[in-house]
């Protein structure tokens, strides 16, 4: 693995030298220049620069991001917990764009395998293609959900970039991808064929404003993600102005905080990535500090994780049984004793029993179940059982 990396050099950092005991600067294990390697032995999450952008639509230098970012997330402090964060270092732009990806691949795969989570900081987002290939390995169908102000879905003809990667992994074969979501959408950069294209897949889709009137709607919706890709185009411009697409309109600097920390809290969500930061545009150095700052809140909510996916016990948990009129099935949901979160079962083919068994247990909302006892069928369970079907 050491191989693809090269190290990060402190000495182009500000204050490198005076980091206090408990910042990350002095607890993180990092790939330093002039030292070794971390050993993974006991990591739980590992972050992974990338200087791949060639890809980047009218975003080419968001490849020097993760140093930029690096240089303030360093001084941030530990909270009320133990880390075991090792940083490899940035790995490096490949002699051709295939070479950086077969690069990012295995080293996300490898981590994987390892019961590490990445913190990808990109580069440019058509990266997610080589963290959706990571699990390929892995043998199992997985959940991606994508912050963005679009679908990303571009045209499946043409080569991958930064905004097709979707199609791509669409029409991947072996097709590993169960689910797909996106948050924060933005209406006027979506085609309609697009947004028809999602219903017919049954991946959910949810608009900006939307979302932003109920933030803890995203909850459920993360929660049910392995994969998290987060394009920093996302934000609106007057919260993180580093990036060639920016537009007016976006989240605000503490929602995508808070949406960074409901990830971190998922027991399902196994890797992240944060894409699109261009140093090249950034005010003040105000996106990366930004997204510094949603990373310090997705490892705060790694360590606030209560263990409670209800895959298997199911004895700490409430069961509510609800039956819609006309319909031929009953509802079940599950409250978490322990964080009061709720699921949703939704029965499958037992022939399908072992290829969908992480996902038939749906996260959802207390709303969910006050829709399902209005005697109306939830959304999220309907696409599950179609999908499931």
């Amino acid at each position: 693995m050491q191989e693809f990396f090269t190290p990060i050099d402190l000495s182009q950092f500000n204050g490198a030298n005076k980091y206090p005991a408990t910042s990350y600067g002095k607890l993180i294990n990092s790939y330093l220049k002039g030292g070794d390697f971390p050993s993974l032995e006991n990591i739980q999450l590992a972050i992974v620069g990338v200087e791949e952008d060639r890809k980047s639509l009218n975003n080419e230098g968001c490849g020097l991001a993760p140093d930029y970012v690096r240089d303030n997330l360093y001084k941030l402090f530990q909270g009320n917990y133990n880390i075991k964060i090792a940083d490899l270092g940035n790995i490096k732009k490949g002699s051709t764009i295939d070479d950086s990806y077969f690069a990012v691949t295995d080293v996300l795969s490898q981590l994987l395998k390892k019961n590490i989570i990445p913190i990808v900081i990109g580069g440019s987002q058509d990266l997610t293609f080589c963290n959706y290939l990571a699990y390929q390995k892995m043998e199992q169908t997985i959940n991606i959900v994508a912050v963005d102000s679009s679908f990303d879905i571009g045209d499946g003809e043409k080569k991958l970039d930064s905004q097709s990667y979707l199609s791509k992994i669409i029409l991947h074969k072996p097709n590993i991808l169960f689910n797909f979501s996106n948050v924060g959408y933005q209406s006027y950069f979506v085609d309609q064929n697009s947004v028809e294209l999602m219903d017919k897949l049954f991946f959910d889709t949810h608009r900006l404003g939307k979302i932003r009137k109920n933030m803890e709607s995203v909850e459920p919706i993360v929660r049910n993600a392995d994969l998290v890709s987060f394009d920093v185009s996302a934000i609106r411009q007057s919260d993180a102005p580093g990036n060639g697409n920016a537009s007016p309109n976006g989240f605000y600097g503490e929602e995508a905080c808070q949406i960074t920390r409901y990830a971190g809290m998922s027991d399902k969500l196994t890797s992240i990535g944060f894409y699109e930061i261009n140093p090249a545009f950034d005010a003040n150095k105000q996106t990366v500090h930004l997204v510094a700052q949603m990373i310090w809140y997705f490892i705060d909510g790694f360590y606030s994780r209560k263990q409670d996916y209800p895959i298997v016990d199911k004895s700490e948990y409430t069961k509510y049984r609800v039956s819609i009129k006309d319909h031929e099935h009953e509802i079940i949901f599950y409250k978490s004793n322990k964080s009061d979160r709720w699921w949703m079962d939704v029965p499958y083919p037992i022939n399908h029993q072992i290829k969908f068994e992480r996902h038939h247990m749906v996260p959802c909302s207390y709303s969910d179940y006050e829709t399902a006892c209005n005697d109306e069928l939830p959304d999220n369970w309907w696409q599950t059982y179609q999908k499931l079907g």
